[in-house]
């Protein structure tokens, strides 16, 4: 039977430019889906936090872009803390699988693989 999981993953942009964003977020949702072997279907919804410095687009804008309308998206403002990575969009991705939390891939990609070096690649 199907459990509720979450699955984080994480991406920084070179630049805060709608470009960027777009490639970027879309990698990261398509790597974070083909590495756990998770459909459309499957999701229940996706919460994409940003920082301060990303203003050119709603990450979750490129996510519908890549076909992802009908999923319940949510942006909402990372943390300011000091010393923190700067250009970074997090991503909390909630589903239904049969899979068990530790067979899930959590994926950090770009320069947000420095945000969990306790993961496996």
């Amino acid at each position: 039977m199907p459990a509720v999981r979450a699955l984080r993953g994480a991406t920084t942009v070179d630049a805060d430019t709608e470009d960027q964003i777009n490639e970027r977020v879309q990698a990261l949702v398509a790597a974070m889906l083909e590495s756990n072997d998770i459909s459309k279907d499957d999701l229940i919804s996706i919460i994409f936090t940003a920082t301060d410095d990303i203003t050119a687009m709603f990450p979750a804008t490129a996510a519908r872009a890549m076909g992802l309308g009908d999923v319940p998206l949510l942006c909402a403002r990372e943390l300011d803390v000091k010393g923190g990575t700067p250009l970074v969009i997090r991503v909390l991705m909630q589903m239904q699988t049969e899979k068990s939390r530790g067979d899930l891939h959590h994926v950090y990609l770009e320069g947000a693989r420095a945000l969990r070096d306790d993961l496996p690649e």
